[in-house]
């Protein structure tokens, strides 16, 4: 499995984000081959974190295309600092 997290910061509506993402992103993103799972977190002061689950590399990368697209067109607003981007393998999981 791959995994790719996604910290955003300076995120100046939280709430809004977070329906968002549950209503219009989720649904994109699990349509992805390989989809296994998706973490949207409101870490406080403004940063949100996103974790994206997949079977293979190369999932996790077209998921990173994806959110990028996504938050250009319906997120710019609330999310207006790119993210900061880390993606690897998953080498344990429960």
């Amino acid at each position: 499995m791959y995994a790719v997290v996604r910290r955003y910061e300076g995120v100046t509506d939280p709430a809004e984000a977070g329906r968002q993402v549950e209503e219009g992103f989720l649904p994109i993103l699990q349509q992805v081959e390989g989809f296994v799972a998706y973490y949207w977190v409101d870490a406080g002061n403004g940063v949100m974190l996103s974790t994206s689950v997949f079977q293979d590399r190369s999932g996790a990368e077209r998921s990173t295309e994806s959110a990028a697209d996504f938050v250009r067109d319906r997120l710019a607003s609330l999310l207006p600092n790119p993210p900061q981007i880390t993606a690897g393998e998953v080498v344990a999981h429960s």
